[in-house]
């Protein structure tokens, strides 16, 4: 997975190792979630949902593989843990060295 981007790296290592922390800050300040439709603005916000539907629900991602290249970049994983099991597409917009966005979908 060496095309994917030091930033988005940090984020997935983040949630491998279920760090809330180095999650929301692999963030910009003004960067958002948008989880289907629902979209959660700055490091608070995405704090909050991630506390309540990402590593708060002890996520893993597994068979991870780059669907869509680029910037925006797309993978496409098998969610697990307590809360959505199945599989996602994650499409992550990177500024600079930090995510502007990732947005989930199916």
């Amino acid at each position: 997975m060496d095309e994917i981007p030091a930033a988005i790296q940090r984020a997935l290592t983040a949630i491998d190792e279920q760090d809330n922390d180095a999650f929301v800050a692999a963030f910009a300040a003004d960067g958002y979630v948008d989880d289907w439709g629902r979209q959660f603005r700055g490091h608070d916000r995405i704090r909050s949902w991630s506390d309540n539907e990402l590593i708060g629900k002890r996520a893993t991602f597994t068979g991870t593989q780059v669907s869509t290249p680029g910037n925006p970049l797309t993978i496409v994983t098998q969610v697990g843990g307590d809360g959505f099991n199945g599989p996602s597409h994650f499409t992550f917009d990177v500024q600079g060295d930090q995510l502007a966005s990732m947005t989930i979908t199916a």
